[in-house]
């Protein structure tokens, strides 16, 4: 594993923007898994600009998200499709049909998660996923006990991640969804990169139990532990209750700005 400490987050963002935009040039057709929250928008933003002043091309990348909450179509404006269109896809040159995310509003959610892990097959893998960290220690939507050989699936959602999602959904976590479609940590595993970003002091629990604690399905971030092309990007303060060996480990990086 790759670890990464960084002095802020405007600098963590823009690291791992860089690491993205660098895996889109280096290859002719790039496959990339993409994330949402909060997290997020910095990454996003980051890529935008690199589009609109650096001339970075999504043409010729194909995406896909790691999750959608069940019963919300593409067209509501608290689900992912239209955060990622509102932030990323709206805003650089990728071509909407190459942008997969899973349908919330499916007829068949069962029959859903199969075409998506079937679809994410036939484009040859995932190149780079990113991933942000839940409160449960959630990757994607992979609340605990997640086993690290799970696929994409239908899963309920934690009361606690509810509550850390309901901003989205009015301040109120009982209007929150309680089931999502997310990729499993198997399918997260067989990405040939993973990008783990997490930022702020509310973070930096649950990042040292995922970094320093026992690995397993009660926190499927733990997972990342056993992937051998892992690269974990914090900020300070995510960062700030590792233990002295861990950090001594890290590379650190100055500010960018």
């Amino acid at each position: 594993m790759r670890l990464i400490i960084m002095p802020d987050p405007h600098s963590a963002t823009r690291l791992a923007a860089n690491e993205i935009a660098s895996l889109m040039t280096a290859r002719n057709s790039p496959v990339l898994g993409l994330a949402t929250g909060r997290t997020m928008e910095g990454v996003y933003r980051d890529l935008c600009v690199m589009h609109r002043e650096e001339g970075l091309d999504f043409s010729t990348t194909t995406s896909f998200n790691l999750d959608e909450y069940a019963g919300l179509s593409a067209d509501d404006r608290r689900s992912y499709h239209h955060y990622m269109n509102s932030l990323l896809f709206n805003h650089v040159n990728i071509r909407l049909s190459a942008a997969h995310l899973p349908a919330g509003d499916a007829s068949d959610l069962d029959a859903e998660c199969t075409a998506y892990e079937k679809l994410i097959e036939t484009s040859g893998g995932i190149d780079l996923q990113l991933l942000g960290i839940g409160d449960t220690g959630h990757i994607g939507f992979n609340e605990p006990p997640s086993p690290f050989d799970s696929r994409t699936r239908c899963v309920a959602l934690n009361r606690k991640t509810r509550i850390q999602n309901g901003g989205m959904f009015g301040g109120n976590p009982d209007n929150v969804p309680t089931h999502a479609l997310t990729m499993g940590v198997g399918t997260i595993l067989e990405a040939r990169h993973l990008l783990l970003l997490a930022l702020g002091k509310s973070k930096a629990a649950i990042v040292a139990k995922a970094l320093e604690g026992a690995v397993g399905p009660e926190v499927s971030a733990s997972a990342i532990r056993l992937h051998p092309q892992c690269t974990v990007i914090l900020d300070a303060e995510s960062a700030s209750t590792l233990s002295v060996e861990t950090r001594s480990q890290a590379l650190y990086q100055e500010s960018q700005d």
